[in-house]
C-alpha cells in the first residue's frame, strides 16, 4: 500500500530540496491522469478535493475513489481535503478515508485560527491524518484580494498549533490563467526565519516553472498547489478531440482521448518542482 499523508511526503521533500504537487481533482479522469503521471516519473503526488470538487461529488464518493487509486499506486499518494473551513468538513473527510486535511482559518483572527488548527490536529493525528493550516490569505484572480502573511503571526500559529504544513501568502494568487506571479522572496525569507515546518504555495499555476523550481530547491516551500494550469490543459485537449471527430459522442471514448495530454501536462508540473525528475 502506498497511501500516505503530508508528513510522509513533505518531510523528505524539505530535507532533500524538492517539491511535491498538490493537484486539484475535479473527477475520476483527472485523478487517474495525475497518478499515472506520478507513476511515470516515480514521484509522490497529492490528490486534492477542494470545495468545488466536494460540491460536485460527495465526500462519501471521493474518499473511497481517492483511496482506491492510492492503494493501487506504485508511488506515495496523499488523499487531501483542501480548503475546509470547519472541523465537521474535515471530520467527514477522515470518516471516508482521506489521509490529510486543510483546515483553513485564514479569514479568522489569529487566536481563532490557532484554536481551530490545534483542535483539528488533536482530532486528526490519532487517525494518522496530517493537517495543513493557512496564515495570511491567498486571494483570487479577479476576486478577493490577498492579505500577505505576517511572519510573527506565522511563528505564533506554528508554535501553538503545530500544523504539519503551513500555507502562506507571499504574492501567490488562486485561479491565475497566466504565469506572471512574482513571489516576494524577501517576505518568504522572513517567514522561513521563524517557521520550521514545510510551507505551501496555493495558486502555483500562476508561478513560472523556473520560479517553482527555484523555490523547491532553495526555500522551505515544498508543496505546490496546481489546478488552473491542468484544467486549461484538459479543456484544450477536449476541444481538440471533439474538433477532430464530429461524430464522436461516447463519453468514455472522449475522455480516454483527452487523458494523454493531461498526463503530459501533469508531468511538466511535477518536473518543474522536482529537479531529480527534470
Amino acid at each position: 500500500m502506498t497511501i500516505a499523508n503530508l508528513i510522509d511526503v513533505l518531510t523528505p521533500a524539505l530535507d532533500e530540496g524538492y517539491g511535491v504537487a498538490g493537484l486539484v481533482v475535479l473527477g475520476w479522469e483527472d485523478a487517474c491522469a495525475f497518478v499515472a503521471a506520478a507513476e511515470d516519473l516515480r514521484c509522490p503526488v497529492i490528490l486534492q478535493a477542494g470545495p468545488g470538487c466536494r460540491t460536485h461529488t460527495p465526500i462519501s464518493v471521493l474518499g473511497p475513489m481517492f483511496r482506491a487509486l492510492a492503494e493501487q499506486s506504485q508511488v506515495p499518494v496523499v488523499c487531501h481535503i483542501d480548503h475546509a473551513t470547519t472541523i465537521s468538513e474535515c471530520q467527514a473527510g477522515i470518516d471516508y478515508g482521506f489521509t490529510s486535511v486543510m483546515i483553513d482559518g485564514s479569514r479568522l483572527h489569529l487566536a481563532e485560527n490557532i484554536a481551530l488548527t490545534a483542535s483539528m490536529k488533536e482530532i486528526a493525528h490519532p487517525h494518522g491524518v496530517s493537517v495543513e493550516a493557512e496564515i495570511g490569505f491567498v486571494g483570487y484572480d479577479e476576486g478577493a484580494l490577498s492579505l500577505p502573511t505576517k511572519p510573527e503571526e506565522a511563528a505564533e500559529l506554528v508554535k501553538q498549533a503545530c500544523p504539519d504544513a503551513l500555507a502562506i501568502s507571499v504574492g501567490n494568487v488562486h485561479l491565475q490563467t497566466s504565469a506572471d506571479t512574482v513571489i516576494d522572496k524577501v517576505a518568504l525569507a522572513a517567514i522561513e526565519e521563524v517557521v520550521n515546518c514545510p510551507l505551501v504555495l496555493h495558486g502555483a499555476s500562476g508561478i513560472k516553472a523556473a520560479d517553482r523550481g527555484w523555490l523547491a530547491s532553495n526555500s522551505k516551500v515544498c508543496k505546490f498547489n496546481v489546478g488552473t494550469e491542468l484544467r486549461q490543459a484538459f479543456g484544450t485537449s477536449l476541444r481538440n478531440v471533439l474538433d477532430s471527430d464530429a461524430h464522436l459522442f461516447d463519453r468514455n471514448q472522449i475522455l480516454s482521448a483527452v487523458k494523454p495530454a493531461l498526463i503530459e501536462q501533469t508531468k511538466k508540473v511535477l518536473k518543474s518542482i522536482d529537479a531529480r525528475k527534470a
